[in-house]
């Protein structure tokens, strides 16, 4: 069976749903179709015009991107732990390289993610590396390729192992997550994809329900997700774009960014 990948978001989808549609990531209200209509690739294809370029950001951690970019242009993070390794979030490309480069660290224990815009090729990653996929229960309706792997789960905290933890804190999906690494910093780091959105000047946070399509989340939404969050200590942000790192005064960027938002939905 054809596996084809939606070119303006990446995600991956069995014969049927892809050959006879639209990608139904990028018809939700959160993302688009792009401006030539649904175009649709494959792995092979994808491999002959991009590579994977990793960068170290510390002894624990490393960025993995699609190059030349490709769909949102998001980067995944290799987490190094003693217990075993974790992918948080994912990229459409999966080649030789960043395989035997994976490898060369110790292989994967799990995949775990922040949202469905980034589930990507996650069926293909998990299956090469034999290990779990963990996606809140929140986001089950947005799994249309359900492999084997993947693991839904339910709560506020999935504690993984050594001082690994995924935290759902909702809004921009149902079942938006934050990746949380524990010694990383002196307060702790988070992963968080674009549950949590780090601005390009690096002095405001930004939640919203569609980044792409500018669309607020509602104020009961949003009262949700602060009080998810306003007990998790955290001194560090690493997101899932080039230039969102936020290291050493992350949460207080975080609390005056939450402030600016009570204000403007007037609580």
């Amino acid at each position: 069976m054809k596996l084809s990948i939606c070119e303006t978001c990446g995600t991956q989808y069995q014969e049927d749903v892809s050959l006879t549609g639209i990608c139904p990531i990028c018809s939700d209200n959160r993302q688009y179709i792009g401006d030539n209509g649904q175009q649709w690739t494959d792995m092979e294809t994808l491999k002959k015009g991009h590579t994977v370029k990793i960068i170290q950001i510390n002894e624990r951690l490393y960025s993995i991107k699609t190059e030349p970019a490709f769909a949102l242009g998001q980067r995944a993070f290799l987490v190094l732990s003693p217990g075993g390794n974790v992918l948080w979030d994912c990229i459409p490309l999966l080649d030789t390289a960043v395989i035997d480069f994976i490898n060369s660290k110790g292989g994967l224990k799990a995949i775990a993610f922040s949202h469905p815009h980034y589930y990507c090729t996650m069926n293909e990653w998990a299956a090469t590396f034999e290990c779990p996929v963990y996606i809140h229960q929140n986001d089950a309706e947005f799994v249309f390729y359900h492999g084997d792997h993947i693991h839904l789960w339910s709560g506020d905290i999935h504690p993984l192992w050594d001082d690994l933890s995924i935290v759902h804190i909702g809004g921009h999906f149902p079942g938006s997550c934050l990746l949380r690494i524990g010694s990383l910093s002196p307060k702790g780091a988070i992963l968080a994809g674009d549950s949590l959105y780090l601005s390009k000047s690096k002095r405001h946070i930004a939640i919203m329900y569609s980044y792409p399509n500018q669309i607020l989340l509602t104020k009961k939404e949003f009262v949700a997700v602060r009080k998810k969050c306003s007990g998790l200590s955290f001194d560090t942000l690493y997101g899932a774009f080039d230039g969102q790192n936020l290291e050493g005064n992350a949460h207080t960027v975080f609390a005056a960014s939450m402030e600016r938002y009570a204000a403007s939905y007037e609580i």
